[in-house]
Order: structure tokens, then sequence, then C-alpha cells
């Protein structure tokens, strides 16, 4: 299992959690993904474009297609490397090898009455997400983190929903549609800076761990 730290580490961190030091030292917005190789990025824009004239939604961009395994929020930046290493520990404890995952099928959060986001599913793959999912979860929320308060489902953000105005084309597709993007080898789990800018969020690696 090979791992690859972006940042220094600049000191050891214990595992009494990161709260209490984000409010007096720069920090990070971090969460662990799973990162969809460019090879599917034509396929989600494709997917995208059939909600076009769907009044309301806001795009992500398909060439930063991700499943998030877990969101972890603001860190500090000089934990960065001991986040870093609570994920290879949590990968290693998952017991994962490095797995194929079919993309495809549509859903939306919460449900088709009230939509707040648009989503790819996994239609092959599902249960190595799950044991990632698993094992990160037991040791970030060890580490301090808080557990997540729902129900794990892997999935590809396609869109936010802004206003309602497109709501019904979004329900005839999810209902009626069920597209499949492609299958990719998944061989590493990333540790991910989020930058919110006008623009929308900008992504960078700060860390990788192989499968």
């Amino acid at each position: 299992m090979a791992f690859v730290l972006s940042v220094s580490h600049t000191r050891e961190y214990g595992r009494d959690g990161v709260k209490g030091y984000a409010d007096r030292l720069p920090a990070m917005r971090l969460f662990v993904s799973v990162d969809l190789p460019e090879s599917l990025h034509d396929a989600v824009a494709a997917v995208q474009g059939e909600f076009a004239d769907a009044d309301g939604l806001s795009f992500t961009d398909p060439a930063q297609s991700h499943v998030t395994v877990k969101f972890l929020g603001d860190v500090p930046d000089g934990e960065a490397g001991a986040v870093a290493d609570a994920l290879e520990t949590a990968v290693a404890d998952a017991g994962v090898e490095p797995f194929d995952a079919t993309y495809g099928g549509l859903g939306v959060f919460p449900n088709l009455d009230y939509i707040s986001v648009l989503w790819l599913g996994v239609e092959a793959g599902t249960e190595p997400f799950v044991r990632l999912h698993e094992a990160v979860e037991q040791e970030f929320v060890a580490f301090g983190f808080d557990p997540d308060d729902h129900e794990f489902t892997p999935h590809v953000t396609l869109a936010r929903m802004q206003h309602a105005g497109g709501k019904d084309r979004v329900q005839e597709l999810v209902r009626e549609w069920s597209p499949t993007v492609g299958t990719a080898r998944v061989s590493e789990v990333r540790l991910t800076k989020s930058t919110l800018t006008h623009e929308g969020a900008e992504y960078e690696t700060v860390a990788s761990v192989s499968l």
C-alpha cells in the first residue's frame, strides 16, 4: 500500500480530536474521496447535458467528479499530516483491494418531492465503497470528527438544485432514465482540499493512499 503526502507534517497529533484548534489556526476544508478517472468525465458531462433544460440546477464540474467517502470539514493546516496518517490507517483496516466500479443510475437527496442534490449512483462495486466508508468513519470518529448523521450512499454529485423551477423535469428523468456512465478501476483513496471560490469549488489532493 503506497502513501503519498503532498503537504508537510509539522508535528505529531494525538487522537484527542481536532476540535478547539479550528477557531484559532489557519484551516483547510477537507474530505476523503475516490476520484473518477478522466476517461469518464465526458460521459458524466453527457448525463448532465440531459438536464440542461431543467431550470434551477447548478452543475458540478465533470472534471472534478468524485465519490465522497467522508466529509471532514475545516482542519487546522498543521494537522493535515496527522489526518493523512489516520486515512492510511483506515484504508489498511478496510482491507479493500483495488476493484472495478460501474457508475450509473440516477438519484436525488433528500427525495423527489424536495430535491436538493442530483446524483449519479454506483451500479457495481458498492460493497467495497461501503467497507471503505465504515473503516474511515470508525477511524475519524476516534480521531475526534463528528460521525455522519446519514446513511452512506456512494454517489457522484451531478448538480445542486437552487430553486424548484425545473423539478418536474428532474423527476421525470430520474424516474424514467437509468444511464450507465462506465466502469473504472478504483486503486486509491484521496484526502482532498476544497477551496470555495466565486466560480465554484476548487479541489487539490493533499494525500493519496493506494489500496
